[in-house]
């Protein structure tokens, strides 16, 4: 499959509906998947850390999640078809897994954010087969003891929403461990299933401003926002520098 390499990270030339493909793929053939979605913050954290580099490279797909990896892309002349956020691939996959009846895991956010999620997701697709929920809080103690109750739960497909780059080293350190055909990060989608958190309105994110928008409602942000511009710079100055290639 096709790759921009930005900043060093390669990411895969999917449009939202081939990586929901792809992923359903996965499900289908066995084994053992990640799927991670970097913005602009998480290249540019995988910039200044080589190994979380490599680690991000070693999923079996990469989607941009950010209007910045788009326009990084289009900079370095290799431009992604567009945007493949992680929520956007994950509605997809769900309507579909919702249909197959493949295992469906949810894996993150707050004391109760995945069980309201799961009651959403049920409530909006009444046939789909959530099989476990688990919040994102726990102590190293208690990870194996996460890893046992998704593995006895029979689970096809988690959505690991730990927020980075927690998620992305969860998945890493444990896949081997899991007996699930695919792991996805997702950052924060469940607090938008479970209703405590709203997507920007489409015409802001058809004008690549959902950043802005969630900056407005979400101030605290801000310095987190500060690494945009220190990616965009760097892809401007040293971007070209990374090889092209098609894999």
């Amino acid at each position: 499959m096709d790759k921009v390499n930005v900043l060093g990270v390669k990411i895969d030339k999917v449009t939202v509906d081939a990586a929901a493909d792809r992923i359903l793929d996965m499900l289908k053939s066995g084994g053992n998947h990640a799927v991670y979605t970097p913005n602009s913050e998480i290249v540019y954290m995988a910039y200044k850390d080589t190994d979380f580099c490599c680690l991000l490279n070693s999923a079996d797909m990469l989607t941009a999640d950010g209007i910045g990896v788009v326009y990084a892309s289009q900079i370095l002349k290799n431009p992604v078809p567009e945007r493949a956020g992680g929520f956007d691939i994950a509605c997809r996959v769900i309507e579909k897994i919702a249909e197959t009846g493949d295992r469906l895991y949810l894996f993150g956010g707050k004391p109760d954010i995945a069980e309201k999620a799961a009651e959403n997701l049920k409530s909006k697709y009444p046939f789909i087969n959530i099989v476990g929920t688990r919040n994102g809080y726990f102590s190293p103690e208690e990870n194996d003891g996460i890893i046992a109750d998704i593995n006895e739960s029979g689970a096809d497909l988690v959505f690991v929403c730990l927020g980075a780059p927690m998620q992305e080293k969860w998945i890493f350190e444990n896949r081997d461990r899991l007996n699930c055909n695919v792991m996805m990060g997702i950052g924060g989608s469940l607090d938008v299933f479970a209703g405590v958190a709203e997507r920007a309105p489409q015409k802001w994110q058809k004008l690549g401003l959902e950043w802005l928008y969630r900056l407005i409602k979400e101030p605290k942000r801000f310095w987190r926002m500060l690494a945009l511009p220190k990616f965009a710079f760097t892809v401007l100055i040293k971007g070209r520098k990374y090889p092209q290639e098609e894999e």
